[in-house]
């Protein structure tokens, strides 16, 4: 049955790995980016990232994102504008006066701003929205407002989990100065930079980044991504412990994947011939109507199974984005770094996503696998270098991927812990996308029902 966990495991690694498009903090390298243009400060402590924001700190940005910083400060010295409430520092002052003096921030009570309470995810989305121009109750609703980000592109949350912390502010922050404005004029940064609010010299490495990665999504969003047909090379070391024995195993693997994702209807066909450490093995893995079905073939021996995942499967959905004409920026706060060159006629985009990369591959993998002994999977990755050729229409023609992972699963007291360390090498040649995507599936009805025991068996 190793081969069956194995099989899935690997699966599971690629559809994370396809996703690239907090726990202690994640995005130290976000923070410091935003400090450089002045967008975002620490304390006498450093950057506080692993705290919750609180209101007063999340008023300040918002001033910022409006480009009001120096406008605030001065009018507020010269008495042109004033707050009534008695729980604001003199520091934040004049950026609670600014924002309740242009209707923008209300305070919780008529001389309370609620300085000290922690501003949520859906309050400072909100802020953030505001500063892109969109107006609440004409635009959207304050209960609908994290759906409304996401619907524009900078907010997901597969990638802000848990409790908003100074980390997940920094992070979003950083992905709506890269959303477009509600006009469709120009992204954040670029007319904060072009009103003077921003300086452009200490921009020019964030613009020159944002500008990449959008334009990167803009080929993306000619291809229809609830679907795709691909051609997969994979070159794996796998070393995977069980038992106190740890074995190594070479692997190159070459096949197909297929996925259909309508809306909770994700339909999927996985099917590559193994070849490790001398041993051919043919896998299929299968998912149809909240089933996976995993078949094996090797030296004569055939296993069919069928393993039911739970209704969270439909989460699966966020793979596929929201329909939405903005540019999808998603995933921006997780990058190293990404850069454009040309290779004859074709683009070439090569981006670096760091370690932030682990938490959304186990949030996934947690989405898919639920409250499963499978469903306790820990994941981790090293910088995930990511290629992708665009040719001379436009469209993405390979994508090639190399990193490292590693896995553990928990099995219980009399089964113990399932441990593999991966170096993957990957190349997919996209055939297909969208309603050009057909699957087609095998008979199975003879494949035999497992349960959590049976595959770690």
């Amino acid at each position: 049955m190793k081969r069956i966990v194995t099989a899935l495991i690997t699966a599971m690694l690629l559809i994370a790995a396809m996703c690239v498009s907090a726990s202690a903090s994640d995005f130290d390298s976000v923070a410091e980016d935003l400090s450089k243009i002045g967008m975002f400060r620490g304390t006498a402590s450093g950057f506080e990232l692993d705290r919750a924001p609180t209101r007063s700190e999340a008023a300040i940005m918002l001033v910022r994102l409006y480009g009001a910083e120096d406008t605030a400060k001065a009018d507020y010295a010269a008495g042109k504008i004033s707050h009534p409430f008695t729980d604001v520092s003199e520091f934040a002052s004049p950026y609670v006066a600014w924002l309740t003096t242009n209707g923008i921030a209300n305070g919780t009570s008529a001389t309370t701003f609620g300085s000290s309470k922690a501003c949520s995810a859906q309050n400072y989305v909100t802020f953030l929205l505001r500063a892109l121009g969109y107006q609440d109750t004409a635009d959207f609703a304050y209960a609908d407002a994290l759906t409304f980000a996401q619907s524009k592109g900078f907010y997901d949350p597969l990638l802000f989990t848990g409790a908003f912390l100074r980390d997940d502010l920094a992070a979003v922050t950083y992905q709506a100065l890269a959303a477009d404005l509600k006009d469709g004029s120009t992204y954040l940064l670029a007319s904060l930079v072009k009103s003077g609010a921003i300086d452009a010299k200490a921009a020019a490495a964030m613009t020159e980044r944002i500008e990449a990665y959008r334009s990167l999504n803009a080929v993306s969003a000619k291809m229809d991504e609830t679907a795709m047909d691909a051609d997969i090379n994979v070159k794996m070391n796998m070393s995977m412990s069980s038992d106190g024995e740890t074995t190594t195993i070479p692997t190159v693997s070459t096949g197909n994947m297929k996925f259909i994702m309508d809306g909770s209807d994700v339909r999927m066909a996985y099917q590559t011939t193994s070849v490790m450490d001398g041993l051919s093995v043919d896998t299929g893995m299968w998912m149809k109507d909240g089933w996976v079905y995993i078949s094996t073939a090797s030296d004569g021996e055939q296993s069919n199974f069928k393993y039911q995942v739970p209704d969270a499967l439909a989460e699966l959905e966020a793979l596929g984005g929201m329909e939405t004409g903005a540019v999808n920026i998603n995933g921006l706060a997780m990058l190293d770094s990404i850069a454009v060159s040309k290779s004859g006629s074709d683009t070439v985009y090569t981006v670096v996503i760091g370690s932030s990369m682990s938490k959304y591959a186990n949030d996934l993998v947690g989405s898919v696998l639920g409250e499963t002994q499978l469903g306790g999977m820990d994941l981790s990755y090293g910088d995930i270098s990511a290629v992708y050729t665009v040719g001379r229409d436009g469209a993405i023609k390979t994508i090639a991927m190399v990193f490292s992972a590693s896995m553990s699963m928990d099995l219980g007291e009399e089964l113990g812990t399932i441990a593999a360390d991966y170096d993957y090498d990957m190349t997919m040649t996209i055939k297909a996308t969208g309603s050009a995507v057909k699957i087609t599936y095998p008979d199975f009805s003879k494949f035999q029902e497992i349960s959590d025991s049976d595959l770690a068996a």
